[in-house]
Formats: structure tokens, C-alpha cells, sequence
């Protein structure tokens, strides 16, 4: 028996509702076994080691570029998911392999500058753009050159399906849907108050919990209590995270003070989308590869998307901002 057989053989300890690795529905190109890991743990390990996956840690989670060390990337953010719902998963006896690697790989597909930048390729782009979409575009076609990870269908499943429409068919998928949601509006608070764009007094009273730390460990718990066939919290927890949803759209997202610099995003994003349709020959020869076969213009959205937000500024300044004449 080999070490990967063992593990998969430990596996049916778990819950009878955890996803299996030997029960996996399969990769979309069929590949040899590894001796040593099960199907979740090479996907976890290959979206660990992607591009795409360094380069969060150089993408805005809500403040755009802030000055100071302890803003929220992307990155991190994607960390403290992962944390979060494996600690869920593990209290259920769900499969944290596959937590994770959900978890890791859910927002590979996010814009420079956040959701601006989202918002502003959804604009200019006539077929639209999601981030969760774009995020399994990411791992089925623009990693490894053009050949993609060729992950599990459950992992796949999960990063499609992390934000919005039907819940992901695992419980690991929808450990990682309420993870993202808990992880975002606690750290977001933490980094508005650092931001001083919310002071503690401002924040409403809650049965969740005066602290990031109390309201984290309120909502795992609830989540543990409360799940069966689904990953769930009680009513009035989730009424009370609703409502924290809400206040934090009203008082931090749509701030002007935090939107201040989105009207140069959208342009950034538009002129970008505009110059690289009209000179295909400019993209990087794997995007050039893509507008042959997909088209120029999601070619360009590909592109774009996968930048850093210094990058995205970087390629903005070489199109059109004028250098400084010298004699050579």
C-alpha cells in the first residue's frame, strides 16, 4: 500500500459527509496517480506554487496601495480563508485538503485595485467579468503557459462557486463560501479602524462580539453547531452578520474616502482594455496565443487581470505616459 492509499484509507474516518479523494469526480485530463498524495493535496500544492498565486500578495483587498505594512492584501486575505474554514472544516470532520486548496485557489482570478478593478473590466468588456470566474479560468487555461493545473472537479467546483449563485456541491466548497464572507468583514473592520475611516464607537452593537477575535470565534462556532447537509448558521446569528454585511457596505465600501481614487482605477482599467484590443501585438506572447484562439478582447482581459496593481500602473505609464527625451 502506498503512502497516498494510506492517507485515502484514513480519509474514511472523516465525516459521512466529507468529500473522499479516492471518490473524487476527476481531473479534466486524466493523469497518474502521485505515490505520496492524495488528489486534493497536489491540487492545494499546485495552486500553492502557481504565478498566479504569488502575485496576491501585490493586489488590493479594499485600500487602494495604503502606506503602512498592515493592510490586507489579497493574499493575506486568502490566508486567513483558508485558516478559518479549515478550523470549520475540521470541527465537522470534513476534508481539510480540500478546504484548503479551495480556500487557496478562490480568488486567483481577482483584478488590480479590488473590486474596482472588477467592476471596471465588467464595463468595458461586452461578455462581462466575475472574479470567481475568472479564478477557474485562471487554473483550467492561463496557468502552467496555457496548460492550466487540470485540477479536481471538486476544487473546481468550489472556486466557481465561492461567492455567489448555488451553493458549491461540498460542504468544503460552502466551508470556504461562509469563510470568505467572515474573513473579509472582520479584517476589513480592523482595517478601516487602522485606516481611521471607522472608530470602534462607531461600529453597532452586536450578539456577535465586540472584537475581530470574539465575532470570528462566534460565527465558527455557530457554523459548527448549526451545520448538517449544509454549512449553516443559526437565525439569529445570521441575522446579526447581515446586518455587520450591511453597515460595513454603507460605512466602508461605498465611503467616498475609500473610493476617492476608484474614478482613476476605471480609467486605468479602461485605457489599458482600449490600447491592448487595438495592439494585440503588444500583449506577451502566451496572451497573443490566446487572442488567436479566444479572441483579442478576452485576450486583453486576461491580461489585465492577472496584474499586480503596481504592474497594472508600471504597463499604464510605459503606453502613455511620455519618457524624458536624452541624446543616446
Amino acid at each position: 500500500m502506498s503512502i497516498r492509499q494510506r492517507l485515502e484509507q484514513a480519509e474514511q474516518s472523516l465525516s459521512s459527509r466529507a468529500a473522499q479523494a479516492v471518490a473524487t469526480r476527476g481531473r479534466q485530463h486524466p493523469e497518474a496517480e502521485c505515490p505520496l498524495r492524495t488528489a486534493f493535496q497536489r491540487d492545494r500544492d499546485r495552486i500553492l506554487h502557481s504565478s498566479a498565486f504569488r502575485r496576491l500578495k501585490h493586489k488590493t483587498q479594499v485600500f487602494l496601495s495604503p502606506e503602512g505594512d498592515h493592510y490586507r492584501t489579497r493574499l493575506t486575505h486568502t490566508l486567513e480563508v483558508a485558516q478559518i474554514a479549515r478550523t470549520i472544516a475540521r470541527a465537522l470532520q470534513l476534508n481539510e485538503d480540500l478546504t484548503e486548496a479551495i480556500a487557496l485557489g478562490h480568488d486567483l482570478g481577482h483584478t488590480p485595485f479590488g473590486h474596482a478593478g472588477e467592476r471596471a473590466l465588467r464595463e468595458v468588456y461586452p461578455a462581462g467579468f466575475n472574479h470567481y470566474v475568472q479564478s477557474l479560468r485562471v487554473v483550467d487555461k492561463l496557468e502552467d503557459r496555457g496548460q492550466g493545473l487540470n485540477l479536481t472537479w471538486e476544487v473546481r467546483n468550489g472556486i466557481e462557486r465561492h461567492t455567489t449563485g448555488p451553493q458549491p456541491n461540498t460542504l468544503e466548497g460552502q466551508c470556504v463560501r461562509l469563510a470568505d464572507r467572515i474573513a473579509y468583514i472582520n479584517h476589513d473592520i480592523d482595517d478601516a479602524r487602522r485606516a481611521g475611516v471607522l472608530d470602534d464607537r462607531d461600529i453597532p452593537p452586536s450578539i456577535l462580539g465586540s472584537g475581530k477575535r470574539e465575532r470570528i470565534h462566534n460565527l465558527v462556532l455557530s457554523a459548527v453547531e448549526n451545520s448538517g447537509d449544509i454549512i449553516a448558521l443559526d437565525p439569529a446569528t445570521q441575522a446579526a452578520f447581515d446586518t455587520l454585511h450591511k453597515f460595513m457596505f454603507d460605512h466602508v465600501y461605498f465611503n467616498p474616502l475609500c473610493k476617492s481614487e476608484e474614478s482613476k482605477v476605471i480609467d486605468i482599467i479602461a485605457w489599458l482594455y482600449e490600447h491592448f484590443t487595438r495592439h494585440a501585438e503588444e500583449l506577451p506572447e502566451d496572451f497573443q496565443r490566446i487572442g488567436e484562439e479566444d479572441g483579442v478582447q478576452r485576450a486583453a482581459v486576461d491580461y489585465i487581470a492577472g496584474m499586480t496593481d503596481r504592474f497594472a500602473v508600471h504597463v499604464f505609464e510605459a503606453c502613455f505616459v511620455p519618457r524624458a527625451w536624452t541624446m543616446r
